[in-house]
């Protein structure tokens, strides 16, 4: 039995991995905790793993208390930077616990990362382009952050007669261009091109949890049995 607590469990995609895990034979819930700090609930009952849907501010230092408490952790929630999950990676080394994080926990989204990666090795250029509603507090997403960081540097591109901005955040040497309006849930888009050819690969949330929920499931039975920083739930897939 994996002991659970899940931190932002009044959230929309908390709430909802919370009930998963109450109905789960093979997990308990021993945590579900909104406001309370994240090492106070984990000093108060045995917790193997930590699930963090909470708050792209406060995600950074709810892993850290977890990992300093030799608690494996499943971060849901976007914000992180590249350096941060170098920290995360070596304190998690340290513990000898695992951790793992994506951009989005949804299978859709893991295999966006998996088709993606392969199609930019055969295709030399390419660029992201993140939507999401206009309460969205972190441009870019942390999908299309670690999209971005997974493509590695694609092909340069001349400066801009106009405003600089205007060509997207470069983020790891690909332009991501972060739209924010309403309507929208949370879609990622990576459009490839090569000499005479374009290929567009997009995934779309729904209006479900359902999806998330799926992903964070199968991190939470994955990571005891890791040690430091998985990135990416497409890495929990298979071949």
């Amino acid at each position: 039995m994996i002991r659970v607590c899940v931190a932002g469990s009044t959230g929309w995609t908390g709430s909802a991995v919370a009930d998963a895990v109450q109905a789960a034979d093979d997990l308990e819930l021993v945590a579900g905790i909104s406001r309370t700090p994240v090492g106070e609930a984990l000093d108060a009952a045995p917790v193997d793993v930590l699930v963090d849907y909470t708050h792209p501010s406060v995600v950074k230092g709810n892993v850290l208390a977890a990992l300093e408490r030799r608690v494996a952790v499943v971060v849901g929630t976007s914000g992180l930077t590249a350096a941060d999950y170098d920290e995360i990676d070596a304190l998690a080394r340290s513990a000898g616990v695992g951790a793992i994080a994506a951009g989005n926990l949804s299978v859709g989204a893991a295999l966006l990362l998996r088709f993606a990666t392969e199609a930019a090795r055969h295709l030399g250029a390419w660029e992201v382009i993140d939507y999401a509603s206009a309460t969205k507090p972190d441009a870019p997403s942390g999908t299309s952050r670690e999209l971005a960081e997974r493509l590695g540097r694609a092909a340069p591109t001349p400066e801009p007669l106009g405003a600089p901005e205007a060509r997207g955040a470069n983020v790891a040497g690909t332009h991501v261009h972060s739209l924010r309006l309403p309507s929208f849930t949370v879609s990622t888009e990576v459009v490839l091109a090569g000499p005479g050819e374009r290929l567009s690969i997009r995934h779309d949330a729904g209006e479900s949890a359902s999806p998330y929920v799926a992903g964070t499931l199968l991190a939470i039975r994955a990571v005891p049995g890791l040690a430091g920083l998985t990135r990416g739930l497409d890495t929990l897939l298979g071949p």
